[in-house]
């Protein structure tokens, strides 16, 4: 608990230095809060109360946070700079030694749009790696839309761009693969082309390396993640940034950018962000926003690992 307590004090000192103000929202949310995503099941714990009101533990802080916003920030003038320390719940597979309570630290940087938000948001998260010993750890660089465009530029429908890109946020690319043969709808050219895409990653030359397999959707996603890197760039964070044209978030509200970390001594992502500009609109607020969030019990593993337990 010393070693947590360190680590908890110096991510939100991290997120105070930037101008980043904490929050907190309940743990227990209306069920119609949480199921906000709409592409993937929350995976949310849901029960009645003596109302016979649905409600939800929380399985994240940027939906709460975006209700937040929406719903008692009507007359403060963005940006919004919040932060947050809490406890967040999700069922999971039981038997593969996941957390089904876990603790999440990060930020949300809501009213600042484009590229500019973005790399506002992975500067705050190097800066939070490097305060808690974690300065070998990558964060990696890809784009919600760049697997969806390229399918539809292949003329692949709604139904199988779902489901292959459930299998590739899962990094389950045989299962990718058998999803898209037995479709028929796409030729062993385009679905070769497809593979190979998620296997590219590195730095800015891989985005090079896949203009034109895809048509002009394609083409303009790839523009995007090429404008936010070179935002990153522009703030000093190319050295940590990896770009990983096959990365696709199991968190359906993200709209461009997204953002997962990598440390060599744990093989798990210790963490993840990205745009949402879309959610804040299903809560009535039209602003943009980005944010990142860390699992703290998976930091703390990657500092013992690494020996920088209690920095």
């Amino acid at each position: 608990m010393r070693e947590l307590r360190c680590l908890q004090t110096t991510l939100l000192d991290v997120f105070e230095k930037h101008d980043f103000n904490e929050v907190r929202t309940p743990t227990i949310e209306y069920a119609n809060v949480v199921d906000r995503d709409d592409w993937v099941d929350s995976g949310a714990y849901r029960f009645f109360d003596d109302r016979g009101e649905l409600l939800a533990l929380r399985t994240d802080m940027t939906i709460p946070i975006a209700r937040l916003v929406a719903t008692r920030f009507g007359e403060v003038e963005p940006p919004y700079r919040l932060s947050y320390m809490a406890n967040a719940y999700k069922a999971v597979t039981p038997q593969r030694a996941q957390l089904r309570e876990f603790g999440q630290a990060g930020i949300e940087l809501i009213g600042i749009g484009g590229a500019e938000g973005t790399a506002e948001v992975v500067e705050v998260l190097t800066r939070s790696l490097d305060a808690v010993g974690l300065g070998r750890s990558v964060v990696g660089l890809g784009d919600s839309h760049l697997w969806g465009c390229l399918l539809a530029d292949f003329s692949a429908g709604e139904d199988l761009i779902r489901k292959t890109a459930t299998r590739l946020a899962d990094h389950d690319i045989v299962g990718l693969e058998i999803e898209l043969e037995s479709a028929g709808k796409l030729s062993n050219e385009q679905i070769s082309a497809a593979v190979e895409l998620t296997q590219l990653r590195g730095g800015p030359e891989v985005i090079a390396t896949a203009r034109g397999a895809g048509g002009s959707s394609f083409e303009a996603s790839l523009d995007s993640l090429q404008q936010n890197y070179d935002a990153i760039v522009s703030r000093g964070g190319a050295d940590r940034i990896q770009v990983d044209l096959g990365m696709l978030r199991d968190l359906g509200y993200y709209s461009g950018p997204i953002l997962e970390v990598y440390e060599p001594s744990v093989g798990e992502v210790l963490g993840g962000g990205g745009r949402y500009d879309g959610l804040m609109q299903k809560f009535g607020v039209d602003q943009p926003a980005a944010g990142f969030s860390l699992y703290v019990e998976r930091l703390h593993k990657a500092q013992l690992e690494g020996g920088a337990a209690d920095v």
